[in-house]
Formats: structure tokens, sequence, C-alpha cells
């Protein structure tokens, strides 16, 4: 069988889901450091090997291990330590990986992106697999290759499981194959919008709507940020998002909607509960066009570490999370 990870082949029938097209799409299982090394440096000198502009975006150990492992020929690729630039799952498809697609309009580009690993918190697994089923829909038009490590030793079974679900091909080691599992990715995306944790019973309350405005929201959210001890510049990123959904609250979903703030051990959360519908899986995801518009959920995703939307009949609660430090 063809090496996946040299040629990056299209497998023959692995392309024929919703959603499918020239991406191609590959969860890649690995069990320890020299074989996660040994195949994304065979996946990157392919690629290079194809004259193909290459990304890899993965967590810091990692990035160092494929640095390592290619030499010199790390100076010819993108690296990014997706801890960063992926912290908040959200801001990969449009921050990291369509951006780098645009940046080479007209060439088939390849890609290392590793948005799951074992550090991953139970809040932020469900953005993440949410991000991985849309990157079918997002960029299943895309001239590229993305390959997605998983950790087989030391992600859950039901991580494992998930992946089969949101890639149309699976890898491991030199064999490569069509996942039986995966299916319609908005289908799939949509099963990972799972109803969220509970706030505490001390947390802050407000009502947000025309009389109170998004003044009152931020002094709120400022009063929480400033007594967990967030350092200013947090602040005021967290300030901007819970603006743009203060206002998105009164513009578009009825008017009023019911801001709940808290602090825990690591992080201050608001969440914004309010009758409006976002239907779009992607709204937030991609820039907005034109670039002059109203950036509202793009702009919650680039200034907090975590966005998660739960979405029901009839309304729509979405919680931002930032780091105290």
């Amino acid at each position: 069988m063809t090496s996946l990870i040299k040629g990056a082949p299209v497998v023959s029938g692995a392309t024929t889901a919703p959603g499918s097209g020239p991406l191609q799409h590959y969860a890649f299982f690995y069990r320890d450091d020299e074989g996660y090394r040994d195949s994304v440096v065979d996946f990157v000198r392919g690629g290079l090997e194809s004259d193909e502009p290459v990304l890899v975006a993965v967590p810091g150990p990692n990035l160092e291990l494929v640095r390592a492992g290619l030499g010199q020929d790390a100076r010819r690729i993108r690296l990014a330590d997706m801890g960063l630039a992926g912290r908040n799952p959200g801001r990969i498809i449009g921050g990291v990986l369509s951006a780098f697609v645009d940046e080479h309009r007209g060439r088939r580009v390849r890609i290392v992106g590793e948005p799951i690993w074992a550090g991953r918190t139970d809040e932020e697994y469900p953005a993440c697999a949410e991000h991985e089923a849309l990157i079918n829909v997002a960029l299943g038009a895309a001239p590229a290759a993305i390959l997605c490590p998983y950790d087989a030793a030391r992600l859950e079974p039901a991580v494992l499981t998930d992946a089969t679900r949101t890639h149309p091909v699976l890898a491991e080691g030199t064999q490569q194959w069509p996942s039986p599992a995966y299916t319609d990715p908005g289908a799939v995306a949509a099963s990972f919008d799972r109803p969220l944790s509970e706030p505490p019973d001390d947390a802050d309350m407000l009502v947000v709507d025309p009389r109170t405005g998004p003044r009152a929201a931020r002094r709120l959210v400022y009063g929480v940020a400033e007594r967990a001890g967030m350092a200013p510049a947090r602040i005021t990123d967290l300030l901007r998002a819970v603006q743009e959904l203060a206002v998105n609250t009164i513009a578009h979903a009825g008017g009023a909607g019911l801001l709940i703030v808290w602090q825990t051990d690591s992080e201050v959360r608001c969440q914004l509960q309010d009758g409006g519908r976002i239907s779009d899986p992607l709204a937030g995801r991609l820039p907005p066009e034109p670039p002059d518009v109203e950036h509202g959920l793009w702009l919650v995703h680039q200034t907090v570490d975590l966005v998660r939307i739960h979405r029901r009949s009839d309304d729509t609660t979405v919680r931002v999370h930032m780091r105290i430090s």
C-alpha cells in the first residue's frame, strides 16, 4: 500500500461523504514520540518534494519533535504552536487553516494540525471535536491535505472514536483506510452542541436589555475580573467580547438576555442566554465579509480562550472563558 504519510494519496471511496471535495482530511493515530516524529516528518517532506507550502501547527512539545526531526528543512515550512494559536478551538479554522490556504491561493497546501491533546479539559473538548467536523464544511473545496495527529496512548477511547466520525480517512503508521464512521460533517458537528455545565449558585447576574445596555454588562464583568486578579490587558479583551455579545442580544435576539458571570480557580466565565438563534455552525469561525461589517462573534472568538455555544429550539447560550493569568 502507498504510504499515507509520504504521498498523502486520495483513498478510493473516502471522499464520497457529504461536504467532501478536494480536501484530504486524515486522523493519524500515534502511540509514541518516535512514531509521531517519523510520520509527521515524512508527511512534511512529501509536501516539500511536491513543492507544496507546508504548515505544522501542533502543541509546543510536539512542535519541538518535528523541528528536530526536520533539521534544516524546518526553515522551509511554517511552524506554529497550537497551544497558543488554537487555545480557543474556534480560532483555528479562520485564523490558522483558512488563512494559510488563502495565503497560497492557486497552490495545493499541506497542513499538520493537532487541536486535541491529552491536556485539553472537558469544557474544551466539545469545541475541539466540533472544530474537527467543521473543517470538512469550511475547507471541503480547498486544495489541501490536513493531517490531524491523535495520541492513541493517552487520549480517551471515546475521543479516538469521535475522530473516526470527523475524518474521512484514518491512518496509523503507513496504513490508511476510509473511515466507516464518517458521515455528514454538519450533523456530526451539531452532535457536539452539548448542554453546558450549570453556573454556581452565587454567580453574578444581570438582565441585558436596552435599558441596562452593554455598559452595565461591561461594568459587571470588570468587577468580577478585577477581583479575580486578571491582568488589565486580559480584562480589556474580555470586556470587548462581552460588549459584542450584549450588542448582538439587544440588536438581533429579541432585545433582552440574561448575563451570568462567575470565577473559577483559573478562569472568569461569562455567559449570555437570549432568544436568538445562531443557525450557521461556522458563525464566528471565519472572518466577516466584507471586512468593514460588524465583527460580532468573530471578535468574540479572537479575544477569549474558549467559546462554547449551546443552541435549543427557543434560545441560545454563548459562554466565554478567560484565564485569569
